[in-house]
């Protein structure tokens, strides 16, 4: 009994096969996340409502608010990524066991 398995296997060929297909897949999913310009990475409207959990209603409230910063290019709007991490940075707010140790 020959238990060895070739390359020219088929179950081989289609392992193969799914590898790459699966390889390409993650490339297409990795693509939006190397948007930059400038080396500025920018996300969409929908992006961050996304990562935020919140809905693109209430970020259309921040934006007329005026409480996040954003760009506004033939009616799409994008948000730099580095503005909105330093927003979120700027409105922590401190614990009170924080506030003790300072």
């Amino acid at each position: 009994m020959n238990n060895l398995i070739e390359k020219s296997d088929p179950r081989v060929i289609d392992l193969f096969r799914r590898l790459e297909k699966a390889s390409s897949l993650i490339e297409k999913l990795e693509v939006p996340s190397r948007r930059s310009f400038n080396g500025q990475r920018f996300v969409t409207d929908r992006e961050l409502s996304e990562r935020l959990r919140v809905s693109r209603r209430t970020l259309q409230e921040y934006r007329s608010a005026g409480t996040i910063p954003y760009y506004l290019i033939c009616g799409k709007v994008l948000y730099k990524e580095s503005e909105i991490q330093q927003y979120l940075e700027d409105s922590r707010k401190q614990t009170i066991d924080q506030q003790e140790l300072v």
